[in-house]
């Protein structure tokens, strides 16, 4: 009984963003110091190890080959995933041209070859337009999404017949940054949340009229978090040995791509109860009363709470807005 008391206690104590740069294989069989490139799951389980946390969750995965930026939501910021998923990301991306796989990356099997075309950057970019903006994208078979419950990888590795609807993403920047003509290009890529360079790489490679796979994928960017945000696993482990772990974590609420309202004590305490609260409207921020705005609720000192949701104007008895809790941290 005092082991789980104590291991209770010390799970209480991690609540926050953990900002992981996840090593990742430049190609098949590459060595790694930590046996191999882990899957977004075992740098979850890692975080676990070292927090005693249980509740922690991702924010996008990265595949096992792909590096960069990880967001982990640890404790009560589990309650968070959802918002922090919706953020872009940036990528530097890797591409080899002739050839596809059936993973649409260098871990998969060659499933057909053809020579590219011996084009100029002035006549690829004019390709690479048609994949600027909002698109239509299938994701590959080879995913975590997924089907009556089941990730379509597990599928596709049983040899089944896999159907995914394409999804509409939106890519806001593709930059052409190297190209060697029928064999490479590199690519800086900053798309919508939901979108899959695997299945851009592929893509690209049948506009050439040939095709191509991803060699190397690098986030670095995801919402407000960059690289420069991020630490090794190695660093975190040592943080961990030493009892710093708690430094490493940004406060739930952290890089939140929302307005924000600062509410005093007794409004908090309301709206943490699930009560229905009007607030007067703000001047300087007209998104603020919009039917369904999200919006960060902060205390007075500018300290995160929660989510609040507009539920429209009130009455004409009470000027302004009407807001409810949609997530709610606790208090301790």
């Amino acid at each position: 009984m005092e082991r789980t008391l104590a291991a209770r206690k010390r799970e209480s104590r991690f609540h926050g963003l953990l900002i992981v740069d996840k090593p990742g294989d430049p190609a098949p069989g590459a060595p790694h110091s930590l046996g191999g490139a882990p899957t977004s799951h075992n740098v979850v389980q890692m975080a676990r190890r070292w927090s005693g946390q249980r509740r922690i969750g991702h924010t996008g995965t990265l595949d096992p080959m792909a590096s960069g930026v990880l967001v982990l939501c640890l404790g009560h910021a589990t309650r968070l995933v959802e918002y922090y998923q919706r953020h872009d990301k940036q990528y530097y991306a890797e591409m080899a041209l002739g050839a596809a796989t059936d993973t649409y990356d260098a871990t998969g099997a060659v499933v057909a070859q053809g020579p590219a075309p011996m084009l100029d950057r002035g006549s690829l970019d004019e390709i690479l337009a048609q994949f600027r903006g909002d698109i239509l994208q299938t994701p590959p078979a080879y995913s975590a999404i997924k089907q009556q419950g089941e990730a379509l990888y597990r599928k596709a590795r049983r040899g089944e017949a896999v159907e995914i609807e394409p999804r509409r993403v939106i890519i806001r920047r593709l930059d052409l940054l190297d190209y060697e003509p029928g064999r490479r290009l590199c690519l800086r890529v900053v798309c919508s949340a939901g979108a899959y360079i695997r299945s851009l790489a592929h893509d690209i490679g049948l506009a050439l009229g040939s095709y191509a796979h991803l060699t190397l994928l690098r986030r670095e960017v995801a919402g407000a978090f960059s690289l420069a945000d991020a630490v090794t696993l190695e660093e975190a482990a040592a943080a961990a040995e030493a009892g710093r772990f708690a430094a490493l974590l940004r406060p739930p609420g952290d890089g939140l791509d929302l307005p924000t309202l600062r509410l005093d004590a007794g409004t908090l305490t309301r709206l943490g109860y699930g009560q229905v609260v009007a607030l007067p409207s703000q001047a300087d921020s007209p998104r603020m009363c919009a039917g369904d705005q999200l919006t960060q609720a902060l205390t007075e000192d500018g300290d995160f709470a929660g989510i609040v949701r507009c539920l429209g104007a009130a009455d004409i008895a009470q000027a302004g807005c009407l807001w409810k809790a949609e997530k709610w941290l606790p208090t301790s």
